[in-house]
């Protein structure tokens, strides 16, 4: 049976490191499971890799910030590229922190009823009329099932879940729960990397500090400029809203690194909420020694 190498963790936890070290170990390829990284203009602010180490990598930086990218285009483009890494004898690798990415990928795609475009339009003029808060509280009321599953700053997924169960009568999660995957003939080694919350926060904040200095701010002016609608996803890239609001004079650069980091803290927090039962295997080392836990991620994968 094939396998496939699934590779998930939070934000700043070093995946793509580790993904290119288990690749080289196991004659592989890397597929991006994250939902941001796959937009061409957002190099340094979605910590897209840029050293691939002779390893080749699938669907990073291929797309516009001017289109949205649904999780079902995902899944498409994902298949194809599996079936491309087997023909060559070779391991697929899917490295990421988009939860449902993953989700799609194991469990099969929600089969929910088209809604037009005129439909949708219907709802993002209510949520354009009522703001994020009032309408996330209209979402509860309609959708209980929602509470807790969704950022409240999640304009995109706050208009989709609201739209799926008024114009369905359904829940987003009740037709989640009716899906089958293509992939019943394939072994999928689910890996979560679990590590102490203030090595992650410590590791976020170096990291912003880094991207600032390798030229966020001429990423988020160049985003700013194009003046993308405030609907589409790359909106939620963290630290883009914080550095646009420095750039427009609304805060100090000090306060978008302080808003941006309080975010990402947020962000760990509710990823390591949703994987808890997703993953199989979650790898926890807390004296974060490099080398046993490369030792851990290979013994788990071959003996799975």
């Amino acid at each position: 049976m094939n396998k496939v190498i699934l590779l998930a963790g939070p934000t700043a936890s070093g995946k793509s490191d580790l993904a290119i070290y288990i690749a080289k170990k196991i004659n592989g390829e890397i597929i991006n499971a994250d939902s941001m990284q796959v937009y061409k203009e957002v190099k340094i602010l979605s910590a897209r890799p840029t050293n691939y180490k002779n390893i080749k990598h699938h669907l990073f930086g291929f797309l516009t910030i001017k289109k949205n990218f649904s999780s079902g285009e995902w899944l498409k483009a994902v298949e194809k590229k599996i079936n491309e890494i087997f023909k060559k004898n070779k391991t697929p690798i899917i490295v990421g922190g988009t939860g449902l990415y993953f989700k799609v990928l194991t469990d099969g795609m929600a089969q929910i009823p088209n809604i037009s475009s005129l439909k949708r339009k219907k709802i993002i003029t209510l949520f354009n009329k009522l703001g994020n808060k009032k309408f996330y509280n209209e979402l509860l009321k309609l959708d209980p099932k929602c509470k807790n599953k969704i950022d409240i700053n999640d304009k995109q997924r706050l208009i989709r879940f609201y739209e799926v169960k008024y114009f369905t009568k359904k829940s987003i999660f009740d037709w989640q729960l009716q899906t089958n995957s293509k992939f019943s003939d394939i072994r999928f080694v689910k890996l979560f990397l679990k590590f102490p919350r203030d090595y992650l926060l410590e590791r976020s904040k170096k990291r912003f500090h880094k991207m600032i200095k390798d030229g966020a701010l001429n990423e988020a002016k160049k985003i700013k400029n194009t003046k993308i609608s405030s609907s589409l996803s790359a909106n939620n890239i963290l630290g883009l809203k914080e550095l646009i609001e420095f750039i427009d004079g609304k805060i100090s650069l000090e306060g978008a690194i302080e808003r941006s980091l309080i975010r990402t803290r947020q962000y760990i927090k509710r990823q390591m909420t949703w994987y808890r039962g997703q993953m199989h295997d979650w790898i926890t080392f807390e004296d974060l020694n490099r080398v046993i836990l490369k030792k851990k991620v290979l013994n788990t994968i071959r003996t799975s």
